[in-house]
């Protein structure tokens, strides 16, 4: 018994004739009624009834009809979901990140990637640590997740995306706002920073960046994100370093902030980690190329 058997059968009872069953597949009676005949052998059942204006089915056959064609209907419904899966038409999308982050290096992907792949679902997940996104990646919970790339961990692939320079943010009126670069080995050992998100990766590898110069920041504020901290200094409430975030105002800019480069420091890796990047679903690897090709064309 096959699925072909099932499908001819159904298409049979249907059309209540063997001929016409026949010119539509494109093959001859005879073939039609092997179909038959196989599924009467496999059951022990008489299926169909011969009438002198076609065939009908048998009472066993009306029931095998019912039961074939729901499965058929099943299976063809889960045909086209896979297919749409593949092309990437369809699915789910979970992502690890934060509103800074989507803002920053992901706004125009999200907006192309919707326009593109209207049915599937994206899902934007904030994780409280880099460990706790390896966590839901190696489960299965998580499809990618943005971060900030660091040591090798067991399990997880780490695709970088862009490298991000440093930058202090200070207000316009402060007196380092006119430096074209500030020397983080002497202009910042005195000078007390709003710091960035505690135990983050982007904290700890500017503290490493530092440490590399013999200089160690002094901190009197705490943020939870970039953002905040940009505000802070926006507002003139403190100097933040942090990286030169897409979309943030270029250097020189009017306005009440500046950003002046740090090209002393080691700049700030960033990209997609993955359990497995031949494992991703069609959507999901969409998505994680057009938030590259987006960065791509930004740099360039």
């Amino acid at each position: 018994m096959t699925l072909d058997d099932l499908r001819v059968f159904v298409a049979v009872c249907r059309a209540g004739s063997l001929s016409s069953v026949a010119r539509e597949l494109g093959c001859t009676q005879s073939a039609v009624s092997q179909h038959v005949k196989r599924l009467e052998r496999e059951t022990g059942v008489a299926l169909l009834e011969r009438q002198p204006r076609g065939v009908v089915p048998t009472q066993a056959g009306r029931v095998l009809e019912a039961a074939a064609a729901e499965g058929i209907s099943g299976l063809d419904l889960a045909i086209r979901q896979l297919r749409d899966l593949v092309d990437g038409a369809s699915g789910h999308v979970r992502v690890a990140t934060g509103a800074t982050t989507v803002r920053h290096f992901m706004s125009e992907a999200v907006v192309a990637y919707r326009r593109r792949h209207p049915q599937v679902n994206l899902e934007f997940r904030t994780v409280s640590s880099g460990r706790g996104s390896f966590d839901a990646l190696t489960d299965g919970t998580l499809d990618l997740a943005w971060i900030t790339l660091g040591p090798p961990v067991r399990g997880i692939e780490q695709r970088p995306v862009v490298e991000l320079p440093w930058v202090l943010a200070v207000r316009a009126d402060d007196p380092l706002a006119r430096r074209p670069y500030v020397d983080a080995g002497a202009d910042l050992r005195d000078v007390r920073l709003i710091r960035l998100p505690p135990n983050s990766a982007s904290a700890a590898h500017l503290d490493a960046a530092c440490a590399e110069l013999g200089v160690r920041l002094a901190h009197d504020t705490s943020v939870a994100d970039w953002d905040t901290a940009l505000l802070l200094a926006e507002l003139g409430v403190g100097r933040a370093v942090l990286p030169a975030l897409p979309g943030l105002p270029v250097p020189g800019s009017e306005g009440d902030l500046r950003l002046i480069p740090l090209p002393a420091l080691r700049p700030l890796p960033v990209g997609w980690a993955v359990r497995r990047w031949d494992a991703l679903s069609p959507p999901a690897r969409a998505f994680a190329h057009l938030v590259e090709s987006h960065r791509r064309a930004a740099r360039g």
